[in-house]
């Protein structure tokens, strides 16, 4: 039997195929050339086309546009759709131009990828196409990065996800001593102020919950207890708006130094205030650890709470550089 390919290569390979032409794919195409659908050929076919209908809100999610092309004759006939990521979105407006050291910063990140990064998976994927009589634009720059900053129970609850099962994993809240033991009915993995949360059923607390991956100590156990594949629907769209409302509820308002890193980066999620900057947050802990890392860069004028929460951490940073001090003197 053929290896189960991850959903994160399977969507990468499913970017690779549509941006490898200018005409599109049709869904049939799709599932018996791209790697992650093809080695599942034996699965229902309605079950294959929901996955790949995820697929496409995930990627769209991300920011990734995806054409629907429909028929020449009748645009609006989406029988035979073809789908395609169009690569003008991908181009830089012509009015920029880089400065030689954003250049030198740009070739550093590039080095990271290439055209081997590419995988073999997507390679055959893009072969395939090529067979299919469809031309394939060159060069299809690789989309599998050599390094990866993701947590580590990312792909363990992905997994999860896709085959409806339970997990449990031990969680660390902020203030508790020691972790806690939580079984949970995962639904979705959503990206919010650049960090991964998973959002699911609390088995024990029968309860939708939201658990920031950060916060996973140890492995995630995938259990054989299976749920209703249908709990899935919507869930991203709901935990996303359970973040947000939870960010609109909270603000502080700081005072940045003008021109630092941490006025480039904070600015970004922030509104201009009287005095500093608004920024909505979801964890106050979370983003106390943030603006102590930014050092003298920020002040927090209020709420008094992450004000503390930010001066503990600092201050322990403080306590760490005098101790080491002390001891090679």
């Amino acid at each position: 039997m053929a290896a189960r390919i991850p959903a994160e290569e399977r969507l990468t390979n499913l970017v690779v195929a549509l941006m490898a032409t200018e005409i599109g794919l049709t869904k049939a195409q799709i599932l018996a050339s791209v790697s992650g659908y093809r080695q599942r050929s034996n699965s229902r076919q309605d079950a294959l086309e929901k996955m790949f209908e995820r697929d496409k809100d995930d990627l769209r999610a991300l920011g990734i546009p995806i054409e629907t092309l429909g028929d020449h004759a009748d645009p609006n006939d989406l029988r035979e759709a073809r789908y395609r990521i169009p690569k003008a979105e991908y181009d830089l407006p012509v009015d920029i131009e880089f400065t030689s050291a954003e250049l030198a910063v740009l070739r550093l990140a590039g080095s990271v990828w290439s055209e081997e990064s590419l995988s073999g998976d997507a390679q055959a994927g893009v072969r395939k196409i090529r067979a299919l009589g469809i031309d394939v634009d060159e060069p299809i720059i690789g989309f599998a990065p050599r390094i990866t900053a993701r947590d580590a129970a990312f792909a363990p609850l992905q997994d999860a996800i896709e085959r409806s099962v339970a997990v449990s994993f031990d969680y660390l809240k902020p203030g508790e001593q020691a972790p806690r033991r939580r079984h949970v009915q995962p639904l979705a993995l959503v990206e919010y102020e650049a960090r991964w949360h998973v959002f699911g059923r609390d088995v024990d607390a029968d309860g939708d919950r939201m658990f920031l991956l950060t916060r996973i100590v140890g492995d995630v156990a995938v259990t054989g207890e299976s749920f209703p594949a249908e709990l899935r629907e919507g869930a991203g769209e709901r935990a996303l708006a359970s973040l947000e409302a939870v960010a609109s509820a909270h603000s502080a308002l700081l005072e940045v130094t003008p021109g630092t890193e941490a006025a480039l980066r904070l600015g970004r999620r922030a509104q201009p205030a009287v005095q500093g900057i608004r920024l909505p947050y979801v964890d106050l802990h979370i983003l106390a650890d943030e603006l102590a890392s930014y050092g003298p860069e920020v002040r927090v004028v209020d709420p008094d709470q992450l004000r503390a929460a930010v001066i503990e951490r600092l201050a322990a940073v403080t306590a760490v550089h005098a101790m080491n001090q002390n001891g090679g003197a």
